[in-house]
This record gives structure tokens, C-alpha cells and sequence, in this order.
């Protein structure tokens, strides 16, 4: 009996006709399904990504944690999720313990690629303009071994002066206020301070030509007015 009605199904018009129906419903679903899936793709691939972009220049050898911390180096970009890089870096703290392993020009979006671990080198903790400097010093120049890496000191100079009367006169005068210090002996040896250029000639100079003192300042503390401190303030006269 199926044979039966299968056969006039497909001979008679109207079996025909019932099947032409099915089959344009059939292909009306299928293209129904293609094009809201070519849909959701095109939306996809449209859909924005927030991505850190290089503001401007970073050099190779820049510290991911410098990076992070300052604006001047990138900003946070609407990308095209199709134009998104691999790897690329939306959150600003995936920088830190990291080092660029190149330079990264302006508008370049930053990767995964472009950083690595951190050395742990002196480099690694200098960002454009500045400078590591070394002074020697003696264990109560550097506050008996307590100044170690990580530490903000005040650098006090110790040299001669002229009165008026034209007599030479020791006098001590606080330089620089709030250095990082980068590495220090444990009980006197060389300090490694962290300065401008400007800065790091003016401390190789007073570390040829006067006596240095290193201050350890609080955890938090204020700059006051740099004093210069002479015989006649020591000794009340």
C-alpha cells in the first residue's frame, strides 16, 4: 500500500505540486539558517576589541611595569575584532615583571610577542631619561648597611665654602631629595642610585670633589626646602 501511494505521489500534479511546496520550504529554511549564521558572523568580525596601542615610541629594553604605569606610552584603541593581532594586550597589569624585546613604533598595537620576562638587570628599572650612577660609600654613609634595594634616600653633599671674610669653610647641603636606589652594598661598598643625566653628572662630580651622605627617608615622607647647613648653625654661632 505504501509502494501504492508513494508512486502516485510522485505521478499525480498535485503530488508533484506537494513536493515542490516541501522542497522550496526546505531550501527557504536552509537559507534562513545561511544567512542569519553569515550574519552572526559579519557582526562578529565587525564587533570592536579595546586594545593597548604604542602612543608613541617604545624603545627595546623598555620595563613592562614603567610601561603600565604611564599613559605617555600607549593608550586603549577600539580595534575591529578582525584586525585585532595575535596576542594583542588589553589589560595594562599582564605588562608587569616584563621587558619590550623590541622597539615598538607609535600606533603599533602591543603583543604578547613583543615582551618577554625581565631580566632582572639594572636596565630592566631605567626608563627613557634616566640613568644608573654608582658612588662609593662607607657603611655610615649609607646609613650602616640599612639603604638596600628599593630604598628613597636624600642626598646630602659634604664640601668647603667660602665665608665672607674669605675663609674656607666646610658646609654640608642637602643636593637631591627622594633617590630610588636600585642596589646598595649590605654594610658599606657602592650604591647604585637611579638619576636624571643631568643629575648623575652632578653626582659623579661630588663624588670626586666632596663627601656624599646618603639620608634614608620614610616609607612616606614630604621634600623640604633644601637647607645648607655651616659651621655657624652647628655650633650656634
Amino acid at each position: 500500500m505504501e509502494n501504492i501511494m508513494s508512486s502516485k505521489l510522485f505521478t499525480t500534479r498535485q503530488g508533484t505540486v506537494l513536493l515542490g511546496v516541501i522542497a522550496a520550504v526546505i531550501a527557504a529554511i536552509a537559507l534562513l539558517v545561511y544567512l542569519n549564521h553569515y550574519r552572526n558572523s559579519v557582526n562578529e568580525s565587525n564587533a570592536q576589541i579595546r586594545v593597548l596601542v604604542a602612543r608613541s615610541l617604545i624603545q627595546k629594553g623598555t620595563q613592562g611595569d614603567v610601561i603600565a604605569r604611564s599613559t605617555s606610552f600607549f593608550e586603549t584603541a577600539k580595534i575591529p575584532k578582525k584586525q585585532v593581532e595575535t596576542g594583542a594586550i588589553v589589560n595594562p597589569a599582564t605588562l608587569t615583571g616584563k621587558v619590550a624585546l623590541t622597539d615598538i613604533n607609535p600606533n603599533a598595537q602591543l603583543t604578547a610577542a613583543d615582551f618577554g620576562p625581565a631580566t632582572g638587570s639594572v636596565a630592566d628599572k631605567l626608563s627613557k631619561g634616566q640613568r644608573a650612577v654608582v658612588v662609593p660609600l662607607g657603611s655610615p654613609q649609607e646609613v650602616g648597611g640599612q639603604i638596600s634595594s628599593g630604598s628613597h634616600v636624600d642626598f646630602w653633599v659634604v664640601s668647603s665654602g667660602q665665608a665672607s671674610n674669605g675663609v674656607s669653610r666646610p658646609i654640608a647641603k642637602l643636593l637631591f631629595q627622594d633617590m630610588y636606589v636600585m642596589n646598595a652594598g649590605t654594610n658599606g661598598g657602592n650604591v647604585t642610585l637611579r638619576a636624571t643625566s643631568k643629575q648623575a653628572g652632578q653626582i659623579i662630580f661630588a663624588s670626586q670633589n666632596s663627601q656624599i651622605w646618603l639620608v634614608l627617608r620614610p616609607t612616606v615622607g614630604t621634600n623640604i626646602k633644601p637647607p645648607v647647613v655651616g659651621a655657624g648653625i652647628v655650633t650656634g654661632g
